[in-house]
């Protein structure tokens, strides 16, 4: 599938208008459900070999973020042959009271996937936790980017932001 044609399918599978509270609490007339194209295994799985390019060189590890992320770096695991974590909001208080579940992350380089990235509130925040925890975050990878601070959020710690479309691309 070329790139405008899965725009396209991106678009007609997940695009809702009405009104809709973003988390990072700015009301929007237009919302991507994410879940709509990441419950589409055809789907799910193009998404991911089109963002395999992006993926940067030396990744150790793709870091889902709960709950989106998951599915995203698990099918961009099966395209890259790179080992998914599975990067929860808090660690566990019980068992191994664990972030990230998949592995050690210590000294490891990681490479963050989300679905949609606004603000980049979420996605800020996991980078911290991750590097708190001695993993390596420079990059991240989203499908859509809603253009709304994201990228500048990220690049302000460090951390670059590597969308496969942007909200102006879709809603073209």
């Amino acid at each position: 599938m070329n790139r405008a044609d899965l725009a396209r399918a991106i678009y007609d599978v997940s695009h809702l208008t009405g009104t809709f509270t973003l988390r990072s609490g700015v009301v929007s007339n237009q919302y991507f459900d994410k879940y709509r194209f990441e419950s589409r295994p055809d789907l799910l799985r193009t998404i991911a070999e089109a963002m395999a390019p992006a993926v940067p060189e030396g990744t150790e590890m793709l870091a889902g973020l709960e709950l989106g992320g998951v599915p995203l770096a698990t099918m961009l695991s099966q395209v890259t042959g790179i080992p998914t974590l599975f990067v929860r909001k808090e660690a566990k208080t019980y068992g191994t009271c664990q972030l990230a579940e998949g592995a050690d992350i210590d000294g490891r380089r990681l490479t963050v996937v989300e679905d949609v990235v606004t603000s980049g509130g979420q996605v800020v925040i996991s980078c911290g936790d991750l590097r708190a925890r001695g993993a390596i975050v420079e990059h991240a990878l989203c499908v859509i980017d809603r253009e709304s601070g994201g990228p500048e959020a990220l690049a302000d710690i460090g951390v670059e932001l590597r969308p496969l479309f942007t909200m102006t691309e879709l809603t073209a």
